[in-house]
């Protein structure tokens, strides 16, 4: 009987085109430190596979201090409110105290609730490379869940590579968290698009990562962990508020305490952990990734070849709107160190601005990218922009959740033609913001309760961010 050798089994056949056909792969693009694909597409990324832990170059430099009993080093620990929470921020730093006594351990607190690496790419000087941090631990992969794949690269991108052009023996940890809404992507065994986007990057610049959110799907698939396990005293998802301790019992390992059903919760809003147990789970995650990462270190200067995307955020310009360039009309102030509303944030930014209905910000710049450093709030007004010449945009600078003030990153403009000079203008309006309307419902009684708490119209800003530079008027 003869057979045809060149025929494919039709197993491989129907195999390949269901692998194809599965919804979020793309066909496999295999990146090598420093080496791009020749197919390689910016604007897409292929779906990983859950793992814990991938060690690829490890974090040399910071355990060969750590060997060497260097008497003190600096960790940054850089992120959204996750991070932000006394958690797996604190564990980490006293186990690292634990394992090697002989050095003390500084905590670089560089985490902002609410935000990605949009911000952390514009922050990354003022709030980490500033500091010389040995160890820069990155967690944005929750905030950047809903973001472009594109934007994700040029920000991940950008904080990389601004950490290397600051100092080129300075490691990098990319860790993952997990919300309730991300859950099912990873009981299907996948990682979510913004986390899959920075496995790429890690790849590319040859950085260990860490999901520490594995064991926790683990412990979800056998029923033996709550996500969302209602807890009082929680009132709102910001500050220390988080760090509640879960009215538990402890389990009979003395390591995890469960509810009385003798189930772990995690945390309350599904999304922020507590931190004796999903806080403990995340460290437990890093304590099991840790032996590999450090066994995988070869000391050398990290490598800086070129940019995966060419307009990733690896240049950012910091601007003072106290900078002659920037042309300034209308009623506004410099705040003083003991502005009431400002002060608080003044770790973040070294001066804020108060803007009043009227008050004009005009500058010029070359480059792709403009933002603006600044506040929502009770009392915060609507903005126009404009840029070049575009329509005028409307932003206002109020949410559902603006009860309270909050650092924010006000997008001004993006993707322009970096080769060019591009005139912007902003301007507080006196219209109405609909504030009552605008107001999550649950917040509309505080609304109702102090409406003149609402009435007055500013805008609060401490700088510009450009990706590009600042010219003359």
């Amino acid at each position: 009987m003869k057979t045809n050798r060149n025929r494919f089994p039709i197993q491989f056949v129907l195999a390949l085109l269901l692998w194809v056909a599965c919804p979020g792969h793309v066909l496999s693009t295999h990146i090598l430190p420093g080496k791009l694909p020749t197919r390689f597409d910016a604007r897409t990324v292929e779906v990983r596979p859950l793992v814990e832990s991938t060690p690829r170059g490890g974090l040399p430099h910071f355990y060969q201090k750590l060997e060497q009993k260097q008497p003190e080093v600096s960790i940054a620990y850089f992120g959204g409110s996750i991070t932000e929470q006394e958690g797996y921020r604190i564990h980490s730093r006293k186990f690292f105290g634990q394992q090697y006594p002989d050095t003390k351990f500084n905590e670089v607190n560089s985490a902002i609730g609410g935000t990605g690496s949009d911000l952390g790419a514009m922050r990354c000087w003022h709030d980490v490379l500033r500091h010389n941090p040995d160890l820069v631990i990155v967690e944005f992969a929750v905030n950047d869940y809903g973001m472009s794949v594109v934007n994700i690269r040029k920000q991940m991108e950008g904080i990389v590579r601004q950490v290397w052009h600051h100092n080129a023996t300075t490691d990098i940890l990319f860790v993952y968290t997990l919300t309730e809404a991300h859950l099912k992507e990873l009981q299907g065994g996948h990682m979510p698009k913004s986390a899959s986007v920075m496995e790429e990057i890690a790849d590319y610049y040859d950085i260990p990562s860490i999901h520490m959110g594995v064991e926790v799907t683990r412990l979800v698939n056998e029923d033996k962990l709550i996500m969302k396990a209602e807890k009082v005293g929680m009132t709102r998802v910001s500050g220390k508020e988080l760090d509640l301790k879960s009215d538990a019992v402890v389990n009979t390992d003395g390591m995890i305490p469960v509810n009385a059903a003798g189930k772990i919760p995690f945390a309350k809003d599904g999304v922020h952990p507590y931190a004796d147990t999903g806080h403990a789970l995340y460290m437990s995650a890093i304590e099991r990734a840790l032996p590999a990462i450090k066994a995988a270190g070869r000391l050398c200067s990290h490598p800086l070849p070129a940019p995966m995307v060419a307009d990733c955020f690896e240049r950012v310009m910091t601007v003072s709107f106290d900078d002659p360039r920037v042309r300034k009309t209308g009623e506004w102030k410099k705040n003083g160190p003991n502005d009431a509303i400002t002060k608080p944030f003044l770790k973040r930014c070294d001066v804020f601005f108060t803007f009043e209905p009227g008050a004009e910000v005009s500058f010029n710049f070359k480059g792709s990218k403009a933002s603006i450093y600044d506040l929502l709030g009770p009392e915060c007004a609507l903005l126009s922009v404009t840029v070049d010449e575009q329509p005028v945009r409307l932003v206002p600078r109020f949410d559902g959740y603006c009860t309270y003030h909050r650092l924010a990153l006000m997008y001004v403009c993006d993707n322009l033609d970096p080769s060019k000079v591009h005139r912007v203008t902003v301007k507080v309006t006196n219209e109405d913001v609909r504030k009552r309307e605008i107001l999550f419902e649950h917040n509309r009684g505080d609304f109702d309760k102090n409406p003149q708490k609402y009435a007055p119209t500013h805008a609060f800003a401490g700088n510009i961010f450009i990706v590009g530079e600042l010219m003359e008027e």
